[in-house]
């Protein structure tokens, strides 16, 4: 819930810059090890959106794969969940490079 009210206030604040008084789309961009779950996103968004300049906005989730750069095999390979091992290999020792942000993209407004 207090990741959908982040987005809110992310929305509020670009509303009151932009002099926009209603959003009808919110790209957001979620990663793979982000450990945020795209539904309960979905459920959080429609909850906290009530009443506000984004309320009945369409919510777009954008998947972002995880990356991470196995030290054994020396390439970045794509994971799925944090503690997968190297697809290559098989190895542990991988490094997160990327896929645990989560922002917002892009804003359609009115």
């Amino acid at each position: 819930m207090s990741l959908a009210e982040g987005v809110l206030q992310i929305i509020e604040d670009q509303a009151a810059k932009g002099g926009f008084a209603r959003v009808k789309t919110v790209w957001l961009e979620i990663g793979a090890l982000s450990g945020v779950e795209a539904e309960a996103m979905r459920f959080c968004f429609d909850a906290v959106t009530r009443g506000s300049c984004a309320e009945g906005a369409a919510l777009e989730i954008v998947a972002v794969p995880g990356s991470s750069w196995c030290m054994q095999c020396g390439v970045q390979v794509e994971v799925a969940e944090r503690y997968d091992p190297c697809p290559r290999c098989g190895g542990y020792q991988l490094q997160v490079q990327g896929g645990t942000e989560m922002r917002v993209k892009e804003l359609e407004v009115d």
